[in-house]
């Protein structure tokens, strides 16, 4: 039979394990904006300690959740058990600003919640509240200095047309026939060499070659959509998605087998296209896919601080990431590391002594058929710059998360802060 103190040391150790181990509240929702298309940005969730009904001990902190097309999931420990005042404080950020704040009150629950069921609360939406009644120009301090110096329009001014900048410094219309280009000086001519640049050109209302019978997936365009994101096709007047019902490949359409058009379906394709005389025409822009603050940690395990999904299918083979990151440290008492990881690829891992209090870097994470290249750059003010290469095989037919991380050498009240990332894609770019 077992003693007496051996059956308290079990209870006790059976009670540690539940107390570090709360019990978590799912909140699964999609987002949408009121023009009803899905939200994407960032959500950050701030929250002050509190002791969970199961007596766990949260400390202060928050997170940081990247919303991609409206979709949202994150786990929480409830609040409605918790110590008096536990609450959770969110803030929904887009394009760098933040455009509103509201009140979650988490329930235990085995099922997933929507937002409509925590939301106790809403805050104040950013910027200034609604002026109501009429205000005069001379009311509103600076405001005839700055009417002043705004540029006004002139008598050439017209609708319709390109504006361009008279002599003197007012809106005038361009003038000429409505399909001349127009240089720099405002004059207008003819396109190509007797005008403006060659430019790319468009096609409209193009139908796609091929047959539409129910069973045939291949169709051909006229051009090489340039970009390939141009590309818009609209089956019985439906807009399709590429890589969600279709797929492209130079001036062939592949669709997938639940998107093939029926017998009586009417393919309708737009795009631009490059002008074979101006290499220039078509040339993609590169495109910031995330780029934010992150949060801080004093622990010791590795722990993610910001983070960026790219989304499923969006990465091809010749296209190109690069990440930049900035990490602080507060304190001089212990050492940090920082470190990014795409999907499960480590491309950087940097520790910095006590003394440290920047970490900065750059990793170029190039796409080719068969995987992937990386290499990353990293330095701070006392470390000196280090170089670090490798290849990858992650799977870019489905989400990729970029993971931005950090944790401190010791126990410590230092702690290690990702201040700043930039996720920027470079499209692959053939050279008509």
């Amino acid at each position: 039979m077992l003693s007496w103190r051996r059956l308290a040391l079990l209870a006790a150790g059976a009670i540690g394990t539940a107390v570090g181990q709360p019990a978590l509240t799912t909140i699964q929702d999609i987002l949408y904006r009121a023009d009803g298309t899905r939200f994407t940005g960032t959500m950050f969730i701030r929250y002050n300690s509190f002791q969970g009904g199961d007596l766990s001990n949260i400390a202060t902190a928050n997170l940081t959740l990247p919303i991609v097309n409206g979709t949202l999931r994150v786990q929480l420990v409830p609040t409605t058990t918790a110590s008096a005042g536990a609450q959770y404080t969110v803030t929904y950020n887009s394009r760098g600003i933040n455009q509103f704040t509201e009140i979650w009150s988490v329930p235990p629950s085995t099922i997933p919640l929507r937002v409509r069921d925590v939301r106790v609360s809403t805050g104040v939406i950013i910027g200034p509240p609604p002026v109501l009644a009429p205000v005069q120009i001379g009311d509103v301090t600076g405001l005839v200095n700055e009417l002043a110096v705004r540029t006004m329009k002139g008598v050439g001014f017209g609708i319709g047309r390109a504006a361009v900048i008279n002599q003197a410094g007012q809106i005038d219309a361009a003038s000429g026939n409505l399909g001349d280009c127009v240089r720099v000086d405002g004059s207008s001519g003819p396109c190509g060499g007797g005008g403006g640049g060659g430019g790319g050109s468009f096609a409209d209302a193009e139908i796609p070659a091929g047959v539409v019978n129910g069973s045939n997936a291949a169709f051909t365009l006229a051009s090489t959509p340039s970009p390939a994101g141009s590309l818009q096709i609209y089956r019985n007047g439906l807009l399709q998605r590429q890589s969600a019902d279709y797929q492209i490949s130079g001036n062939a359409i592949t669709f997938f087998l639940a998107s093939i058009p029926q017998s009586g379906d009417l393919l309708v394709a737009s795009y631009r296209f490059a002008n074979p005389n101006d290499p220039l025409s078509s040339l993609a822009a590169p495109q910031v896919i995330c780029s934010s603050t992150g949060s801080a940690t004093s622990g010791t395990v590795l722990i993610e601080l910001g983070s960026c999904t790219i989304p499923a299918a969006l990465l091809g083979a010749g296209d190109r990431l690069e990440i930049q990151f900035q990490y602080g440290h507060t304190g001089a008492t212990s050492g940090f590391t920082g470190a990014v990881k795409i999907g499960g690829t480590t491309v950087a891992s940097r520790p910095g002594g006590a003394t440290e209090a920047l970490l900065a870097g750059h990793t170029s994470f190039g796409i080719y058929g068969g995987g992937q290249a990386w290499d990353t750059q990293t330095w701070g003010i006392g470390l000196s710059l280090l170089v670090s290469a490798g290849t990858a095989g992650e799977n870019t037919a489905v989400a990729v998360r970029v993971s931005l991380q950090g944790q401190m050498a010791g126990t410590t009240s230092d702690s290690v802060f990702l201040r700043n990332f930039t996720v920027i894609r470079y499209p692959a770019q053939a050279n008509p």
